[in-house]
């Protein structure tokens, strides 16, 4: 009568349609069931164990380990069977067996396996796998393959025979979940948690042919996408990038919204160097991401248990990690700007920007790969804005970034050699900084970093507008605040930094240098077209030293040379920096601090020409 009753609210629960329960109401349900479970097995078990009541004692416990594991109660679940196993042993007067589970089972098994309790006792053991597989114990389920492979095969042939047979009985129990169905569930999810923590291990070709037999295995297409997944990163550690492609294609074509294979295959088009394809695949991820998620589909008589409750492993959860769309849009804008596609790539930068002032959960994002900081950002999406040919839309991004650092901004910046780059100038914060926030130098060198940038590329809009008198005060105005910095060497006095200090201070140092180059640069090109011949081969020349690889700097050197009727120095300064350009390259740095493709330009085959006449004078 009892267990009847606990059945009857089971089976409300389900005609009433789980659906229309929010998770906490479902929750709560599920908890009240496990609960009259519990209740009606602490009867039961509170006399002596009966031959009589077996059958109906181990469903019970069977029923209630179910709703114990929906709960994530495992050491509960684990206690729940071993209790009732050695109850069962009771009734044919067998003495209780060692914990270990390998030894446990086996010696139940052959126990118990001629008794009429088999087929509970091949139901409780499926659900010890569920057990050792949501608290990650493959090595246990690895001792018992042979006991388990037997267990699958009779739960589809023999055992259901038996359960059918005595379904005709009106005293037999119900059960809460198909054994059957739930074996194929555990098959199919030990096949990926044993692929996981094989790839982990490096062990590759190990983990394939498992991982190839599993996706024929019937299960839900989410899972079966996640073992072609699995075959590919085994094939993209293998070094077999276009056999690894084809597994996340089938992924995708198995289940639409296996974003993770999408992240995979964009990794192998960046690593081959395929750039459309890349972009083409960043788009579709951040288009998937933003869909709302899908709910995980179960095989009918599995519905208690999900996948996601058999799946726990830290090493299956690494390889299914994605970044967040946010930061998937950051990559597709900045992609699309660095390889010709400057007018999408704003448009992203500007959603990006929007989609970050509408999160109020920015200031707290653990996103990986990281975000830029918002003043980067910023910046960024300026530094596109004015490959785009918007230069006023720039210096507004610009003024935000100024306006935000003014009071922040150090007199004097002194820095201790050796400073290690203790990345905060990459963490993520949302509008202005306060001055409590300027812990460390490397706090204020960032804060520093950005409103010389912002002055860097305000300067690069006026000189694209041909407004050489502003082009020239930002730029003035970008150097004013570089020059606060000093580098102090034990037992020395503070210098100013130079080239071979700034590969030693780290990454915020270089960038220092960097803006110190272009700023110059940018000043003495201002001058030349003010014709202040002086002045611009000072900045040019101090440029040079700042940032060797600044190819404008040595082209426009050259040119006041020329002019300044220097000319075979004009031509000997035109061939190093030809050299340097074939040595150097600007993509790893950040969009910023690459050199404006607007302004003033000299035509290389001019120059040239020049050298030429000049060689035969």
């Amino acid at each position: 009568m009892a267990y009847t009753l606990s059945m009857r609210d089971y089976q409300d629960e389900q005609q009433e349609g789980g659906d229309a329960f929010s998770p906490d109401q479902h929750q709560s349900r599920l908890r009240c069931c496990s609960s009259e479970f519990h209740k009606l097995l602490r009867k039961i078990q509170g006399v002596p164990a009966s031959a009589d009541h077996a059958h109906l004692e181990l469903t019970v416990v069977y029923n209630a380990c179910v709703f114990t594991l929906t709960q994530t109660q495992f050491s509960e679940a684990e206690l729940l069977l071993t209790q009732g196993l050695e109850r069962a042993l009771e009734v044919i007067g067998s003495d209780t067996v060692a914990s270990d589970p390998p030894v446990f089972w086996r010696v139940v098994i052959k126990t118990l396996g001629s008794s009429g309790l088999y087929s509970s006792l091949l139901q409780l053991l499926c659900l010890h796998w569920a057990v050792w597989l949501s608290t990650c114990r493959l090595e246990t389920i690895q001792d018992l393959q042979e006991e388990l492979s037997f267990l699958s095969e009779r739960l589809g042939a023999g055992v259901e025979d038996d359960r059918r047979t005595r379904g005709r009985t009106p005293e037999i129990p119900q059960l809460v979940v198909d054994p059957r169905k739930l074996n194929e569930l555990l098959q199919i999810c030990t096949v990926i948690a044993q692929g996981a923590e094989r790839l982990n291990e490096g062990r590759n070709s190990e983990a394939l042919p498992d991982l190839q037999r599993g996706s024929s295995l019937p299960a839900p297409r989410a899972l079966l996408a996640n073992t072609h997944l699995l075959s590919g990163l085994c094939l993209t550690r293998m070094g077999r990038p276009q056999m690894a492609l084809q597994c996340y294609r089938k992924a995708l074509e198995t289940h639409s919204q296996c974003v993770c294979a999408l992240h995979q295959s964009i990794m192998i088009y960046r690593h081959l160097g395929n750039t459309q394809a890349e972009i083409q695949a960043l788009r579709l991820l951040h288009s998937t991401l933003m869909l709302p998620p899908a709910t995980e589909s179960l095989p009918f008589g599995t519905h208690l248990l999900y996948p996601s409750l058999l799946l726990r492993s830290q090493s299956l959860s690494s390889l299914l990690s994605v970044p967040s769309s946010l930061s998937v849009l950051h990559s597709l804008a900045l992609k699309c700007v660095l390889h010709g596609r400057v007018a999408e790539g704003v448009e992203h930068y500007l959603d990006l920007m929007a989609a970050l002032h509408s999160d109020s959960q920015y200031m707290v994002r653990t996103d990986t790969p990281p975000l830029p900081t918002l003043h980067e950002l910023y910046l960024e999406a300026g530094a596109a804005l004015l490959m785009a040919g918007r230069p006023v839309d720039c210096m507004v991004l610009c003024d935000e970034v100024i306006s935000t650092t003014l009071e922040l901004l150090p007199e004097k910046l002194m820095l201790e050699e050796p400073v290690e780059d203790s990345e905060a100038g990459t963490r993520i914060r949302t509008g202005p900084m306060s001055p409590e926030g300027l812990g460390s130098n490397q706090d204020r060198l960032g804060m520093l970093l950005w409103a010389g940038t912002a002055h860097l590329l305000q300067a690069h809009c006026q000189a694209h507008l041909k407004d050489w008198k502003q082009a020239v005060t930002h730029y003035t105005r970008c150097i004013n605040l570089l020059v606060k910095v000093h580098v102090k060497k034990k037992s020395c006095q503070p210098q100013i930094p130079c080239v071979d200090m700034a590969g030693q201070q780290g990454s915020n140092l270089c960038i220092l240098q960097r803006l110190k180059g272009l700023s110059l640069a940018g000043r003495g090109i201002g001058f030349t077209q003010r014709d202040q011949l002086r002045e611009a081969l000072r900045d040019l020349q101090l440029s040079l030293q700042a940032s060797p690889e600044c190819m404008s700097a040595g082209l426009w050197l050259g040119e006041v040379l020329w002019r300044l009727g220097r000319r075979r120095e004009a031509a000997a300064c035109w061939e190093k920096t030809w050299s340097f350009a074939t040595e150097s390259s600007e993509v790893s740095l950040p969009l910023y601090l690459q050199e404006p493709k607007s302004g003033p330009s000299l035509d290389s085959a001019n120059l040239r020409h020049r050298i030429e006449e000049l060689t035969h004078t």
